[in-house]
């Protein structure tokens, strides 16, 4: 699947930050993958903007892969409380 063929799309990969892990398939913007993205999140019931940059892009198979690593100046802030993972 090239980007072509899959009606120009990548998968964007999150590699840090609060979106860590995540991957969500993105449209191409004039043949090309995007260099920074906002993403809302809800966080503790608040919606939140996050912002990525692209770090690097690869293709895996036929498909595009971006990685994107997280701008915590430039987003909402958020604050981590670990026992809320108990």
């Amino acid at each position: 699947m090239s980007a072509d063929t899959a009606g120009g799309e990548y998968v964007a990969e999150f590699i840090d930050g609060p979106l860590e892990g995540d991957f969500e398939r993105r449209a191409l913007v004039g043949g090309e993958s995007e260099r920074r993205v906002g993403m809302v999140a809800a966080v503790d019931g608040l919606e939140s903007l996050f912002w990525y940059d692209a770090v690097d892009e690869r293709t895996v198979g036929d498909e595009l892969r971006v990685r994107f690593r997280f701008d915590a100046d430039d987003s909402d802030p958020v604050e981590f409380d670990e026992d809320d993972n108990d």
